[in-house]
């Protein structure tokens, strides 16, 4: 999956983050909070501070302890909450870490390491467009339509 934007809903203001599938027109939306939506849009825009944030400074860590993060993946949705799971290669062995999607994907972008989702996830949970998707601002468009009635519970179960 592609990080394919941040946005907001238009009811309470919740930024969402907006994953979109590799090979066709799937998005997945997750709401996340403002503090991450800031550490995930500062880095996509090439954004630097004067002293690290924490998702730099966790990924600094990482790579200080010849630690790299080897991919995220969105594992389920569960009572209206997002699961992620980190994947951490070190020493020639992989060390999976719950986390929040938001903290993932935030050091995902940093590691630019590769993000996945599940299967089920996906099928459960992804707006398909079924035209092509060329015009980034024309789905975001249509996403931001798409969000002026849809709530998180919407997507329970």
């Amino acid at each position: 999956m592609n990080i394919y934007g941040v946005s907001f809903d238009m009811v309470g203001k919740q930024p969402i983050v907006l994953l979109k599938t590799v090979d066709d027109n799937k998005f997945l939306p997750i709401w996340i909070g403002h503090a991450e939506a800031a550490a995930i849009l500062m880095k996509l825009q090439g954004a630097d501070t004067p002293r690290p944030m924490t998702h730099d400074l966790m990924s600094q860590m990482l790579g200080k302890l010849s630690t790299e993060i080897s991919r995220i993946t969105v594992t389920e949705l569960r009572e209206n909450t997002f699961y992620a799971l980190i994947t951490l290669g070190s020493e020639g062995a992989e060390i999976e870490i719950d986390s929040r999607p938001s903290d993932a994907l935030a050091l995902a972008v940093r590691a630019d390491a590769p993000i996945f989702a599940a299967d089920n996830v996906i099928e459960e949970n992804a707006i398909e467009f079924d035209h092509e998707v060329e015009d980034a601002e024309v789905v975001v468009e249509r996403f931001k339509e798409f969000l002026e009635d849809v709530t998180p519970e919407d997507f329970a179960g």
